[in-house]
């Protein structure tokens, strides 16, 4: 690893390429990825300046760099310069600098520390242009040229020999087995048969293991046939957020082959926001539009389960207010499932000022909660929620995703903030009613 030691922000390298052999695996990338949307994206934007208001790095600094149409700027370039239909004369004249080291190092910070593919730009987006999205495919041409945030790139190799970031595969009976003890509830694993996977985030073979024993707890509680399995568990997906593309064909591939090898129909995919994005939403890329196997998130599954009755919560009759997940609510369509979950359970739900599909980020997606870099701005981005959640009033505050619960624990800790950040998993498993 080599990290910058003039004025301009840290970047970190791997491997032993050469500078211009990074850059050419990062151009070779970025020319990959201009299709016909990404053209249409690039072309489209009029400088309007929409996107900044909506960017939470940006609104909580005052710092045009973080203005979300800046970090596009060298994917931008290259696009003009390699693949528009002026590209030959844009060329040609010099009308546009071809991109260097030095900016693919500058904004290293700008696409790993200071976004988190959050989609609030998007939404806010008068043309339509979906600048997260443009950001991921940015960060594959990154990742090809060893240009990514060394903590990341640790979690990258991790994954890429245990299949998770957490946990090899072989220790996951033994973890299922503790968490069983210490929780009193059956844990099925590597079951040949079953009708639902259920799948973990690192954080529920960790610390936040009840979260694991919640989710057994109310599959037992229905009578499902189910189980965890070893060959494919961790649905978090480090390869997504990296910009990996090959790591995460294999990681979505884990958990919806093992699924089809046991015969289940449904995989049930954790409290995490972008586990979602890759596994419900990406699979498509390598299994086409007709996925083999079912794949829900555990809010849908919660809302499913008690519109049903299968299951049935005591009202617990106080206020609260929910933080929503970027990518289960904006990116992901989740908006109605968790508040029809929080009225099962007779919250009086107060709505922070932004909310829903126009909802700020937790400041952690995307990789950023594990990028230490990113720490001074994370917890910027905290105050503006902490802000919002006092402004309600509200005794709790809730969400279903364990990264935002993460970060925003993180957040809380940093500033001496004593109001906890609940999940809603937990919250339903602790008021089933007989």
């Amino acid at each position: 690893m080599s990290t910058a030691t003039t004025a301009t922000p840290a970047y970190d390298k791997q491997g032993e390429q050469t500078d211009q052999a990074r850059l050419d695996a990062a151009m070779s990338s970025f020319a990959r990825e201009f299709s016909v949307t990404a053209a249409l994206h690039m072309e489209s934007c009029v400088r309007c300046g929409l996107c900044a208001e909506a960017c939470h790095f940006y609104v909580t600094t005052g710092d045009p760099k973080y203005t979300p149409v800046y970090k596009l700027e060298p994917f931008r370039r290259a696009y003009f310069r390699e693949a528009s239909p002026l590209a030959p004369l844009m060329r040609a004249l010099g009308l546009i600098k071809k991109p260097t080291i030095d900016d693919l190092e500058r904004w290293q910070e700008l696409i790993y520390d200071s976004c988190t593919m959050c989609g609030r730009c998007t939404l806010a987006c008068p043309m339509g242009i979906d600048i997260a999205e443009l950001v991921k495919e940015a960060r594959h041409g990154m990742f090809k040229a060893g240009l990514v945030p060394e903590r990341l790139a640790l979690m990258d190799r991790t994954a890429r020999q245990w299949g998770s970031t957490a946990t090899p595969g072989e220790d996951l009976p033994d973890i299922l087995t503790e968490v069983s003890e210490q929780y009193k509830v059956p844990i099925p694993c590597n079951l040949d048969s079953a009708d639902i996977l259920v799948t973990a985030a690192p954080a529920e073979l960790g610390e936040h293991t009840k979260a694991l024993a919640d989710a057994a707890k109310i599959l037992n509680r229905i009578g499902a046939r189910w189980t965890m399995h070893q060959a494919g568990f961790d649905a978090s997906n480090v390869g997504f957020n990296n910009g990996d593309l090959e790591l995460q064909e294999k990681l979505t591939r884990s958990l919806v082959d093992t699924a089809v090898r046991i015969g289940a129909k449904t995989v049930v995919l954790p409290e995490c926001g972008h586990a979602y994005g890759a596994a419900r939403w990406e699979a498509a890329k390598w299994y086409g539009n007709q996925l083999p196997v079912r794949i829900i998130h555990m809010t849908e599954l919660l809302d499913e389960l008690i519109a049903s009755g299968k299951i049935r919560v005591r009202k617990i009759g106080e206020s609260a207010t929910f933080h929503d997940p970027c990518q289960i609510v904006r990116r992901g369509g989740l908006e109605a499932a968790a508040r029809r979950v929080l009225s099962a359970l007779g919250f009086q739900l107060i709505e922070l000022e932004a909310h829903g599909l126009g909802g700020y980020c937790c400041g952690g997606g995307g990789g950023v909660v594990s990028n230490q870099r990113a720490t001074p701005l994370r917890y910027k981005v905290f105050e503006l929620k902490r802000q919002q959640v006092e402004a309600t009033g509200a005794k709790h505050f809730v969400t279903s995703c364990g990264q935002c619960r993460i970060t925003l624990e993180m957040g809380a800790k940093h500033a001496k903030w004593d109001k906890p950040t609940e999940s809603l998993l937990e919250l339903v498993a602790d008021n089933l009613a007989d």
